[in-house]
C-alpha cells in the first residue's frame, strides 16, 4: 500500500491540501468505494494543525454539488448545449486563431481567477499558454489583489518580507479581519498574546480580535495618517532604531522633515483615533521589539492612497529595526521552480499607465494592470480585443464597477470560461468547459513560503474520479496548444509531468513528496541576510526614499492622501452622499463569490447584509432587518440592513462576492490608486434609502 494512504475500516485516508482558498491547509481526506466520506483537518501540518475552516469542512458538499459542471457546453438561441469535447476544443481552437489573423494575437486576451494563486498548475500553464500564442494579454486578480503589496515591500526593501506573528511582543493587526480571512493567522496572533505579547487593532469596525485587544476605531480610508503620525512620534522620542537606520537606510533625514506636520494632535482630527492612543501605538510598537505589522492585504491597497499607506507601515517597520529578526517582517525561501515564461513580443495592457505594476528595475511581472480591460475593449484603442478564455474567473461579481466589465465581455466576438460551477461570468460565454476540483487531480502547495512565511510544500494528491468529462486546466491547455501547433511549448503529457517538471529545480520532485506525504520543509530560515549581500534595491540600502518613485513621477517619500471621496475633498458630492462605503468583508463561509451553493455554509449567512452602526440606522429611521437601498454615484443596490454597534459610526459595509446584492454596482473603475492602479473599493462615498 503506498505510504501516503491508511487502511481504517474499509477506507483509505489521503492526505492532501485544500485549494479553497490560497492558505492550502493540510487536510485527511477519507474515502471509501471511490467516494469521500470524511475529511479532516491534518494535525502534523505546520499550518492549520488540524483545524479547518468552514468552507473546508463542507468539501463533501462542494465535491457532490448537483450544481457542477460536467459537459462542455455551448450557448445556442434556445440555451446551453450540451457538445462533445472535440466540439468544444476545436470552436476553441477555431474562433482564437480567427481572432488572431484578423487583429493579431493581442486581441485575444487569457485570464485566470484567483484559484490560480493556489493552484500554480493553472496559472503557471496559462502564462506560457498565451505567450506561446503571442498574446501580450493575460489577466490575473492581482490586478485587484495583493500585488500591490508586493510592490509596496519591493520598492522599500528589494524583496517581499511576509509577517511573523507567532515570534512578536507586540503586533499590529490593521485592517485586517484575520479570524474570518487567515484563520491559522489569527492563532498565532493568539499564542503569542498569550506569552505576553501586546496586541492592537486598527480597523473601522471592532473585530473578534480587536475586543482581545486595544482597539483603535479609524475613519475609513485614513490610514496613511496614522502610520505617519506613529513615524513622527517614534522620531520625536527618539525610539528608532539608530544604528539600523544609519547603516541600512537611505533617505532618513528627509523623513524627518517629512512627517513632522504629521502630529498625533492635527492626525486625530483626520483619522478619528485620538492623540493619545497614536502616541501609545507609536511607543508600544517601537518599545516592544520584536514588533510585527499583518496588514489587511485588500483593506489598505484598495484605497486611493494604497501604496503609500503601505509604504508607510515598511518605513515603521525598517526605522523601528524590526526587520529580518524573529517575530517581524522576515525573508522567507520561495520554493525554486522552472520558470515556465516565454518572452513576449511587446508589453501587456495596463503596462504603459502603470509601468511599476509591471517592471521594477528589470524586473518584469506575468502580467499588466488588467484593469484596463474593458476601456480598451469597449472602445478599441489601442487596439481591437474580441476575443477572451478565462480560468476560474467571475468578473460579473468581483471586478470593480462590474457592469462595464459585463459589457466588455458581452462585445466579445468570441468567449470561452473554465469553472467548477455555472457562474455569472460563465453565462456570459459562447463555451463553457467543465473543471476537475482538487480533490480530482494532481498538483502541489507551495504558498505558505508566499503567504505565510513557511518554507514548505506539499503534494496535492488526487482523491476521487471525477464526474462527468470533467478535465484539468493543464489537459485543456495542452490540447488547445496541440491543435494550434504549439506542442513544443507543451511537451509534458500529462498533469504528472508538467508537475515534476515545474519541481524539478526545488530538490523536492515527486518522490521525495510522495515518501513525505505530510509535507517537507524546504529549506531553513535565515535571518539579516542583508549583512552579507546588502538590499537588493539600487541604493543595496532601505529605500524610505524611493528615486524609483520619483523618476516615475510619484512623490519618494510615503505621503498621506485624503479619500478621493470625502466631506474634506468632495463636499458637495457628501452632501448627496454622506456616509462612507466599506466593500469587500470576508466571511469564513465563503471565498469571493464561491460556495453561496451549499446548503450548510448558506446556512450560516443566508443572504447579504450591509452593516451599519445603530446610530446611523436611526438617521434614516431604518429599523434591522430591512430592506434598503446602498447608493452610490455609479448604481444602487437592495439589501438588508443589520445594526452592528462594533462599526464606526457613519459608515456602511457591504460583503463582496454575492451576485444579489453585488458590492460592485456601487464601485467606480475609474477611482484608482495611482501606482498600482488598484481599484478605491474601501472609502467612497455612498447613502442609504429606505425601501
Amino acid at each position: 500500500m503506498a505510504n501516503e494512504e491508511l487502511a481504517v475500516a474499509g477506507e483509505k485516508v489521503i492526505k492532501t491540501a485544500c485549494a479553497l482558498c490560497v492558505h492550502s491547509c493540510g487536510m485527511d481526506v477519507h474515502v471509501k468505494d471511490g467516494r469521500i466520506v470524511k475529511v479532516e483537518g491534518m494535525k502534523e501540518h505546520p499550518l492549520n494543525k488540524g483545524e479547518l475552516c468552514p468552507r473546508g469542512a463542507a468539501v463533501i458538499d462542494w465535491e457532490y454539488s448537483p450544481e457542477r459542471l460536467k459537459y462542455p457546453m455551448k450557448k445556442t438561441g434556445s440555451g446551453w448545449q450540451r457538445i462533445s469535447w472535440d466540439e468544444a476544443l476545436d470552436t476553441i481552437t477555431a474562433k482564437l486563431m480567427e481572432t488572431k489573423e484578423k487583429y493579431g494575437a493581442r486581441a485575444v486576451t487569457f485570464a485566470c481567477g484567483s484559484i490560480g494563486a493556489e493552484d500554480i498548475m493553472m496559472a503557471a500553464h496559462i502564462q506560457r499558454f498565451r505567450a506561446a500564442f503571442g498574446s501580450p494579454n493575460y489577466i490575473s486578480a492581482e490586478s485587484i489583489c495583493f500585488h500591490s503589496l508586493i510592490m509596496s515591500r519591493i520598492l522599500t526593501f528589494g524583496r517581499f518580507p511576509l509577517e511573523d506573528p507567532a515570534n512578536s511582543k507586540c503586533i499590529i493587526v490593521w485592517g485586517s479581519n484575520i479570524d474570518d480571512s487567515n484563520f491559522p493567522r489569527a492563532r498565532m496572533v493568539r499564542e503569542a498574546v498569550a506569552k505576553g505579547a501586546v496586541l492592537a487593532v486598527v480597523d473601522p469596525k471592532r473585530t473578534k480580535l480587536g475586543k482581545e485587544g486595544v482597539h483603535l476605531q479609524i475613519r475609513p480610508g485614513t490610514d496613511g495618517a496614522l502610520a505617519l503620525a506613529m513615524i513622527n512620534q517614534i522620531i520625536y522620542e527618539g525610539l528608532y532604531d539608530r544604528e539600523f537606520v544609519d547603516n541600512w537606510t537611505v533617505g532618513f533625514e528627509k523623513l524627518v522633515e517629512h512627517v513632522k506636520p504629521y502630529t498625533p494632535e492635527k492626525v486625530e482630527s483626520i483619522t478619528g483615533v485620538g492623540a493619545s492612543d497614536i502616541k501609545w501605538l507609536a511607543r508600544a510598537f517601537a518599545n516592544g521589539k520584536p514588533s510585527c505589522i499583518i496588514q489587511g492585504t485588500n483593506a489598505i491597497d484598495q484605497q486611493a492612497n494604497g501604496i503609500q499607506t503601505m509604504r508607510a507601515m515598511a518605513v515603521l517597520q525598517a526605522i523601528t529595526g524590526n526587520y529580518d529578526i524573529p517575530g517581524t517582517w522576515v525573508r522567507c525561501p520561495i520554493i525554486r521552480m522552472t520558470d515556465l515564461r516565454l518572452p513576449l513580443s511587446e508589453e501587456p495592457m495596463g503596462a504603459d499607465k502603470y509601468p511599476l505594476f509591471y517592471n521594477i528595475w528589470g524586473r518584469t511581472f506575468p502580467y499588466g494592470q488588467g484593469l484596463s480591460f474593458p476601456d480598451i475593449a469597449l472602445s478599441g484603442e489601442p487596439y481591437p480585443i474580441k476575443s477572451f478564455f478565462g480560468l476560474a474567473v467571475n468578473w460579473a461579481v468581483t471586478f470593480p464597477e462590474a457592469p462595464r466589465f459585463v459589457k466588455a465581455l458581452k462585445k466579445m466576438d468570441f468567449v470561452a470560461i473554465m469553472d467548477v460551477v455555472m457562474n455569472e461570468t460563465a453565462e456570459l460565454a459562447d463555451i463553457v468547459l467543465p473543471a476537475k476540483t482538487f480533490l480530482e487531480k494532481p498538483s502541489f502547495a507551495y504558498t505558505y513560503g508566499v503567504v505565510q512565511g513557511i518554507p514548505y510544500v506539499m503534494s496535492k494528491k488526487k482523491a476521487v474520479e471525477a464526474p462527468g468529462e470533467c478535465r484539468s486546466e493543464y489537459d485543456v491547455l495542452r490540447e488547445l496548444a496541440l491543435r494550434m501547433g504549439l506542442e513544443q511549448y507543451f511537451p509534458w503529457k500529462d498533469d504528472e509531468e508538467a508537475i515534476d517538471n515545474l519541481l524539478a529545480p526545488s530538490g523536492v520532485g515527486s518522490g521525495v513528496l510522495s515518501d513525505n506525504p505530510s509535507g517537507v520543509y524546504f529549506a531553513e530560515m535565515e535571518y539579516k541576510t542583508y549583512e552579507q549581500s546588502g538590499f537588493a534595491t539600487p541604493s543595496k540600502k532601505v529605500e524610505i526614499y524611493s528615486e524609483t518613485l520619483e523618476k516615475a513621477g510619484f512623490d519618494p517619500l510615503p505621503i498621506y492622501s485624503e479619500p478621493t471621496q470625502s466631506a474634506v475633498n468632495t463636499p458637495d458630492l457628501a452632501k448627496e452622499y454622506p456616509l462612507v462605503l466599506i466593500t469587500g468583508s470576508r466571511k469564513s463561509s465563503y471565498t469571493h463569490t464561491q460556495f453561496h451553493n451549499i446548503p450548510r455554509l448558506r446556512s450560516s449567512l443566508p443572504e447579504p447584509l450591509a452593516e451599519v452602526h445603530p446610530s446611523t440606522l436611526a438617521r434614516y429611521d431604518i429599523a434591522e432587518g430591512e430592506l434598503v437601498a446602498v447608493e452610490t454615484p455609479k448604481g444602487s443596490i437592495k439589501i438588508r440592513a443589520k445594526a452592528d454597534e462594533d462599526l464606526v459610526p457613519g459608515a456602511v459595509s457591504i460583503p463582496h462576492g454575492w451576485a444579489q446584492a453585488n458590492a460592485n454596482e456601487l464601485t467606480d473603475l475609474d477611482l484608482r490608486d495611482d501606482i498600482s492602479g488598484f481599484p478605491q473599493l474601501r472609502g467612497i462615498l455612498c447613502r442609504l434609502r429606505k425601501i
